[in-house]
């Protein structure tokens, strides 16, 4: 058996805000029935009979990163570890610690991490991997061989500046994403060419201001993130104006327009809108400093809808089934829009969520992991951002 999500136990936090409202003439915000969502998945995946387990099951070490970063937002770090069996296994459970069968999944061969043990290192989950022991603050640990990291993740890099996911070849914009946050969590993003590596992303850009997987491949909000957060932290967000001051702007109304009259946000023009954009899109507007560009009130009121009132969880539009994928980005897009913290209403304290690494902002400060952001003029600078490079 290994971890998949959480742990089996059925216990979840004494927390007497357990739904909070956070929005007037919204539904509350879930937050104990979320913590007890997740906590239940372990057991749901691991039965022997789980489909949901079964086809999960490659993706295994990013679907612990979703779990154990939506908990981290909601729970004190403590509670995190107890819930979730990361630095010790729950009682007498035959589910090791996370960190165990993390280390389990390195695959010596490559020099990454892979989806789940046994399986082939990949720049996807080795990213996975270091966000998960950058949360629970043990990229010092022993076991972490950073130098064959290193060295995989260098290997990747194209003659052209863009990142392969692995040794089959496959080149994608998103592993150009983690590529650099994972040199970036290793302070080893001089291992590899950032300039070229920013100059490629730059040549996936459309006549529309969005970026695709590819150089000539479609728009797609979920590249745009990976494209925009690689420059961010490569501090390359100057070359979007390199030869038009507009290109930025041009960016953000593509953006922008992705809302929806539900006011869920889609990934491209004529889609559904989905939870899952609240970070994608949000995430990148944070960046850009045009999140006003959008209605913050109605994205949240989409989100808040799309949670189960009954079993906790948020699904990717209002009444489908709930994932702990939508789940976590629901929570971290509610955290970027400030309606998690900000709010008059909202009484109790969550830790908030950087734009760039998917992380805690209490943990960007104590790595003091470098990056960059665009301040518009117009607009007061996000504080969880203004330790980042700032340009005007």
């Amino acid at each position: 058996q290994v971890p998949t999500m959480t742990s089996t136990s059925s216990d979840t936090p004494n927390d007497a805000h357990s739904a909070i409202a956070v929005l007037d003439g919204e539904p509350p915000f879930y937050d104990s029935l979320h913590t007890g969502y997740i906590v239940s998945l372990a057991s749901k995946l691991d039965a022997t009979t789980s489909y949901e387990g079964a086809v999960t099951e490659h993706l295994r070490m990013s679907g612990v990163y979703w779990s154990l970063t939506a908990l981290s937002i909601l729970c004190p770090v403590e509670i995190v570890d107890e819930l979730m069996g990361v630095t010790s296994a729950i009682g007498d459970s035959a589910r090791p610690a996370i960190l165990d069968w993390l280390f389990k999944c390195f695959d010596t061969g490559t020099g990454g991490f892979g989806g789940n043990v046994g399986h082939d290192g990949h720049l996807l989950y080795t990213l996975s991997a270091l966000q998960i022991l950058a949360l629970v603050d043990r990229l010092d640990d022993d076991r972490l061989e950073k130098q064959a990291i290193t060295k995989f993740v260098a290997s990747l890099q194209q003659p052209d500046g863009s990142f392969a996911g692995d040794k089959w070849g496959e080149i994608d914009t998103r592993f150009t994403y983690c590529a650099l946050s994972c040199l970036s969590l290793l302070g080893k993003l001089d291992e590899v060419d950032v300039d070229r590596a920013a100059r490629y992303i730059l040549k996936c850009r459309n006549l529309d201001g969005g970026f695709g997987c590819i150089i000539g491949a479609e728009s797609h909000a979920g590249q745009v993130f990976c494209c925009i957060g690689a420059l961010a932290i490569a501090q390359s967000l100057h070359l979007l104006d390199e030869y038009n001051e507009s290109n930025a702007d041009l960016l953000g109304w593509w953006l922008a327009e992705r809302q929806c009259d539900s006011g869920g946000l889609n990934g491209r023009p004529e889609k559904q809108a989905d939870v899952c954009y609240s970070w994608w899109i949000l995430s990148a507007l944070s960046i850009l400093g045009r999140v006003s560009w959008i209605s913050k009130n109605k994205l949240a009121g989409f989100i808040l809808k799309c949670q189960d009132d009954d079993d906790g969880g948020i699904a990717d539009r209002p009444d489908d089934m709930a994932d702990v994928f939508h789940t976590f980005f629901g929570i971290a897009g509610l955290s970027l829009l400030g309606h998690l913290h900000s709010s008059d209403l909202v009484k109790t304290s969550y830790r908030s969520i950087d734009p760039v690494y998917a992380l805690p902002t209490d943990i960007v400060h104590r790595l003091n992991l470098q990056g960059q952001i665009i301040r518009r003029t117009d607009e007061p600078i996000d504080e969880r951002l203004s330790h980042y490079d700032v340009l005007s």
